[in-house]
Formats: structure tokens, C-alpha cells, sequence
């Protein structure tokens, strides 16, 4: 019995430390009450990441209840001193366009889905701030967005 969970916990550690070594930074911010307001902005600190990639990822935790089947957030990249570097508009799609499906993995009626940004950002980004461009006042079935920079 001890020799199966000591396999079982070293299992464990492997399938961690695999899934963190391609990220740089990863972070989600949570919507509350699954509603994400128009005026709702998720800031983002990426002081601590020393050297940005060409590969950013955008992600969102979703359910079901999401009545669109894509999300257009604004991007907004600061440097050091709150200059704005970048403000770019982000097509995000959650379900298929064909077959009307949730995009991503799920557990139930809630998906997770990473879609990469078209755009590299600035080498000089230290904070990023995302908001929904959707025209809604709330958007809901949103349940946390996030984002995440690999290697």
C-alpha cells in the first residue's frame, strides 16, 4: 500500500512540474458574478516576467449560458511608467462556427479555451489590461479570463 501511493504522489510531482516548464506567466482574473461589465477592466502585472515572447495567449473560462459564440476584447499593453504601447481589438472565438460547440476543454456546462493573440506583444509591456468590446452592459456565462505567456 505505501509503495502505490509513493508511485502515486511521484506521478504526481512529474505531471506538475511538466505542465509549468513552456509558461512564463499564467494568471486568470475572476468575473463575479459571471457577469463581465462593460466598465469591468482585468489588469494584468507582468513586472516579474523578465523577457516577454512571441507567444501570448489570451483564455477564458465560459459556460454554457454565454449567448454568443465569440468575444471581442480590447487590449490595452503599458510599459514601466503607464505609457500605453499597444490598444488592439481581439476576436476571441468560444464555439465552433459550424457545429455550434463549446471551444476548449470542459468539466459539465463550464469550457476552458486558449486562443493565441495575432500580435507579439511590446518587449517593454508591464502591465496589460483586458476589456470586453461586445456593446453589452453585462456579459454573462463569462467566468474568468486569463492570460499566459510561454516560452
Amino acid at each position: 500500500m505505501i509503495k502505490r501511493f509513493s508511485w502515486l504522489i511521484l506521478l504526481a510531482m512529474m505531471v506538475f512540474a511538466s505542465c509549468t516548464e513552456d509558461r512564463v506567466f499564467e494568471e486568470f482574473k475572476p468575473i463575479s458574478n459571471k457577469s463581465w461589465g462593460i466598465a469591468d477592466s482585468l489588469n494584468f502585472n507582468l513586472t516579474e516576467v523578465e523577457e516577454l515572447t512571441n507567444q501570448s495567449l489570451i483564455a477564458f473560462r465560459f459556460n454554457e449560458e454565454y449567448a454568443y459564440s465569440n468575444c471581442y476584447v480590447r487590449l490595452i499593453s503599458r510599459d514601466s511608467l503607464g505609457v500605453i504601447l499597444d490598444n488592439q481589438l481581439v476576436n476571441v472565438p468560444l464555439f465552433d462556427s459550424k457545429t455550434g460547440e463549446p471551444m476548449g476543454d470542459g468539466f459539465g456546462s463550464s469550457y476552458t479555451y486558449y486562443d493565441s493573440l495575432p500580435f507579439q506583444l511590446n518587449p517593454k509591456t508591464k502591465k496589460v489590461t483586458l476589456l470586453q468590446y461586445m456593446r453589452e452592459n453585462e456579459l454573462t456565462g463569462i467566468e474568468a479570463v486569463g492570460l499566459k505567456i510561454l516560452k
